[in-house]
């Protein structure tokens, strides 16, 4: 069955990244929660999606120029001001303190194509281990060599290739890093591109999906999983196709 996934948290409502945004999907019943992740000038993760902090906080500046304490006195939700009041961005270890308390899928996107972060890898993987993560995890990034180091940090995490372009069979190419499934640019994918994953045993999540008669499809294609900006939405179709 299609699972829903928040694109970062519920951002199509609120402040994309963000606990608020990511409680609510929760309680909402999303079957999973996707974020992003960067790292402080002083080794810190953080959940945020651009390596720049200008877009979605009251800072300006490049996160790998930040330490994190003074990174966190950046209202991240400046744009929904009259709805949340000042939120910080959180560390990965709050999210995951959280989210350990729950029992919904995470999809963390490694943002390391850009900023090539040192140690990135190795920090999520520990995080993952010590809250006993390790069944609900996906790791996701447009850079595969880094899921390729992943797989050898820890092979039983479950790993999934972001491409936005059209790729020549990736239900093959991906068995090279090797991961068990692909999350694709919804343009650049077909039912055909669903249904050759599928004999090859390898989930498909498209992203970003809004539009309800998209949705529909999808879900209709018995596409793996998607990920949307409102979760609400999404559920609610679901709920009525099944």
């Amino acid at each position: 069955m299609t699972k829903i996934f928040a694109h970062r948290g519920a951002s199509g409502t609120l402040p994309e990244n963000t606990m608020t945004a990511f409680e609510h999907a929760a309680a909402a019943g999303a079957d999973g929660i996707e974020l992003d992740v960067q790292m402080t000038k002083d080794g810190r993760l953080v959940v945020i999606h651009d390596e720049k902090l200008d877009r979605t906080t009251s800072l300006k500046g490049y996160i790998k120029d930040y330490t994190y304490e003074d990174m966190k006195q950046g209202d991240a939700s400046y744009r929904f001001s009259e709805k949340t009041g000042f939120v910080a961005v959180p560390t990965l270890e709050e999210v995951f303190d959280w989210a350990a308390k729950g029992d919904f899928l995470l999809n963390v996107e490694l943002k390391n194509s850009i900023v090539r972060y040192e140690g990135m890898e190795e920090k999520v993987m520990s995080l993952i281990e010590a809250y006993n993560l390790q069944d609900r995890i996906i790791l996701s990034s447009f850079n595969h060599e880094s899921l390729a180091l992943c797989s050898r940090i820890n092979p039983d995490i479950e790993l999934a290739a972001l491409f936005m372009d059209v790729l020549y069979q990736p239900e093959q190419y991906i068995d090279m890093i090797p991961a068990s499934g692909f999350h694709p640019y919804r343009r650049s994918m077909s039912e055909d591109t669903i249904q050759n994953a599928h004999l090859k045993q390898k989930a498909v999540r498209p992203f970003t999906i809004n539009r309800e008669e998209d949705m529909k499809k999808l879900i209709e294609a018995g596409v793996d999983g998607f990920f949307t900006d409102f979760p609400e939405k999404a559920l609610k179709i679901k709920k009525e196709m099944t």
